[in-house]
């Protein structure tokens, strides 16, 4: 029986500030670890989006070039490479990992980081809805839960190795509101790459084909290294 592994929280250093690993490179860890692919969320907070110069389209060019150069190495070597983005509005200090849309998404509206959760909610629900919002790492220092009911999901299992992310709360938190449940590594250093991630008995290659797998309920296996 065919097994595929895929990482659902990678950042690349194209992008994100922390980020410490060019696209390519990451492509190639994942590769070597037996991934079969990767879901890019790099970062999209005001230290990105506030910072970059240009008009929005040249900002937006600006933040998809690590999921570019990603995406190009992966169709390079046979690996899936798919767009997502690791979200935090002014409002908080919470992250939110954000699959299921595509590049236009980002060029069509503008600055979402300046939206609250409550308002970025409600702009998927008018047009994208197939769009899912996970809270990642919901339990870090300073953190605080969101209210279930605008949240699709929550990152039950984060693997990066600096942060104390305590997951088992999230796992708890994440069954006892019925929510989704994923496991990503966090990656942004070498020694990061495939701590966390899910299993499946089939390929999917886009960011729909995952939001399916939850649509549908079609089984997964959760993956982490303690």
């Amino acid at each position: 029986m065919n097994y595929y592994r895929y990482d659902t929280h990678v950042h690349t250093s194209e992008v994100s500030p922390c980020g410490r690993v060019p696209a390519e490179e990451m492509v190639e860890l994942y590769r070597k670890a037996g991934y079969q692919g990767i879901l890019i969320t790099d970062h999209y907070h005001d230290g990105v989006i506030e910072k970059q110069n240009g008009e929005w389209k040249e900002k937006m060019d600006d933040y998809l070039m690590g999921y570019r150069k990603a995406k190009e190495a992966g169709e390079a070597v046979g690996m899936d490479v798919m767009l997502g983005m690791e979200l935090r509005f002014q409002s908080g200090l919470e992250d939110y990992l954000v699959y299921g849309f595509e590049e236009e998404f980002l060029y069509r509206n503008p600055y979402l980081n300046r939206l609250s959760l409550v308002s970025f909610r409600d702009l998927i629900r008018e047009g994208d809805a197939d769009i899912l919002i996970f809270q990642a790492h919901p339990y870090r220092r300073k953190m605080h839960t969101a209210p279930p009911e605008l949240l699709d999901g929550v990152e039950g299992f984060n693997g990066n190795p600096r942060h104390d992310s305590r997951n088992d709360k999230a796992f708890a938190f994440c069954l006892e509101h019925d929510l989704y449940l994923s496991s990503g590594s966090d990656a942004h250093q070498p020694e990061d790459v495939g701590r966390g991630g899910i299993g499946l008995t089939r390929r999917i290659r886009s960011a729909r084909d995952y939001v399916e797998l939850f649509r549908t309920g079609e089984p997964m296996d959760i993956l982490f290294k303690r």
